[in-house]
């Protein structure tokens, strides 16, 4: 009886104690409630910029070790910026469909993935498919940190974190092509990943579903993901081949209208795109993204031809202006919610546009990093206060589709800006 009482007794204390570690491990593996920091946001979303800029002062260099002509290496800035493009969309509605935690996985394998293509491969094509899969994987990390921003100024400082990042971005992958290897400089957006289990542990995004009976919401539209994907591809070829891509687009452009017009709920809402907010938003976004990117590239041969200055001092002065242009984005961002919304986008325009003459007519060196300065606070804090504009426009259930368009049309800046930038002034 006594040893009956006793095993039960132990019984008892072992139910007890596993039922206590088994709370305890459900309290520490629940995700924590509130905003995630906007710091980690920060960390998950910026190291793609500098992975997007890191080629910016070595395409020769680049060109030479894999013996291939200055406008062909522009292929491997082209690669990320079209996998930026056409990965955001169709993350963000991973996004949506699976939540938080499945994006997180997916962006990281990718990335991780490319990034050791990149580090290994000896031939441009495995190249550029490394390239393409850290874009992808960084545009994924991207489109969580929006989402879960929540405000214009918690997004004013990822996009300040992305001209930061971007600025620095060309002298860092100088740095390290000088010192170690070129690869090297391509390597560098892969640090997003340390931000992953945080982001993780703190929150899902409240458009990310977590209950089964609402993870499938419908059958994913495939054709309307194709789409898409074809049409972005066509845009981004166009400046690379301007005969072929632009019939291409056109066809590919109205086999997505009309899919568009059978299918509204698909993969891109017809109601979504057909709000003038979130369309002016995401154009907008685009032609002020499209003009920081030409000058990105452009600038410092300019300051070499017209100005006599040599690569260092040119990285240097970049670097100082694309930083300045960054902090002044933040102040906008900051104070665009005391701002309308015509106020705002007329300081965006208005900046935009006098960096973009400045940089045609100057040659004074400092006035041509003024015109950098411009041009990179208005794409930046378009990409700030623009993409919440757009955002608002959207139901809730729909807000990472539209986080995802806004970015691809932001991120087909990226894409047309260097192949601009090679037109006009680095073939010359």
């Amino acid at each position: 009886m006594t040893t009956t009482t006793g095993t039960a007794t132990t019984t008892a204390t072992t139910a007890t104690t596993v039922t206590t570690a088994t709370t305890t491990a459900r309290a520490t593996s629940r995700p924590r409630l509130g905003p995630v920091p906007v710091l980690w946001l920060a960390l998950l979303a910026t190291p793609l910029a500098a992975g997007a800029n890191a080629p910016v002062l070595i395409l020769p260099d680049m060109a030479r070790a894999l013996g291939v002509s200055g406008s062909t290496a522009t292929w491997l800035v082209a690669s990320y910026a079209w996998a930026m493009a056409v990965g955001t969309p169709l993350l963000a509605g991973l996004l949506r469909r699976r939540g938080l935690r499945a994006v997180l996985r997916v962006a990281s394998a990718l990335l991780v993935g490319g990034t050791l293509l990149v580090a290994a491969s000896p031939w441009l094509p495995l190249t550029l498919t490394g390239r393409a899969a850290q874009a992808a994987g960084g545009a994924g990390l991207t489109a969580v940190a929006m989402s879960l921003a929540g405000s214009a100024r918690r997004m004013g400082v990822i996009s300040a974190g992305f001209g930061i990042l971007g600025a620095s971005g060309p002298l860092l992958g100088a740095q390290l092509a000088h010192a170690v290897s070129w690869r090297l400089s391509l390597c560098v957006s892969v640090i997003a990943v340390l931000a992953v289990p945080m982001v993780s542990r703190y929150a899902t995004t409240p458009a990310a579903p977590t209950a089964p009976e609402t993870t499938h919401q419908g059958r994913f539209d495939v054709r309307g993901a194709a789409l898409l994907t074809a049409f972005v591809t066509t845009l981004v070829l166009l400046p690379h081949a301007p005969a072929a891509a632009l019939g291409s687009s056109a066809v590919a452009a109205t086999l997505l209208a009309l899919h568009i017009r059978r299918q509204p709920d698909g993969f891109v809402p017809a109601a979504l795109i057909r709000k003038p907010l979130f369309l002016g938003s995401a154009l907008l976004a685009l032609a002020l993204s499209g003009s920081y990117f030409t000058l990105l590239f452009s600038v410092p041969r300019l300051l070499a031809d017209r100005a006599g200055w040599d690569a260092g001092t040119a990285g240097t002065g970049q670097l100082v202006a694309l930083l300045t242009g960054s902090a002044l984005s933040w102040l906008l961002a900051a104070a665009s919610a005391r701002m309308s919304r015509v106020a705002v986008r007329s300081v965006l325009v208005g900046v935009g546009a006098a960096a973009g003459a400045i940089a045609v007519f100057a040659s004074w060196g400092p006035l041509l990093l003024v015109a950098t300065v411009g041009g990179t606070f208005a794409a930046t804090g378009a990409n700030a206060v623009l993409s919440m504009h757009a955002v608002s426009s959207a139901p809730d259930p729909q807000r990472p589709t539209a986080i995802g368009l806004f970015a691809l049309c932001y991120q087909l800046g990226g894409a047309f800006g260097p192949a601009i930038a090679t037109a006009l002034v680095l073939a010359a």
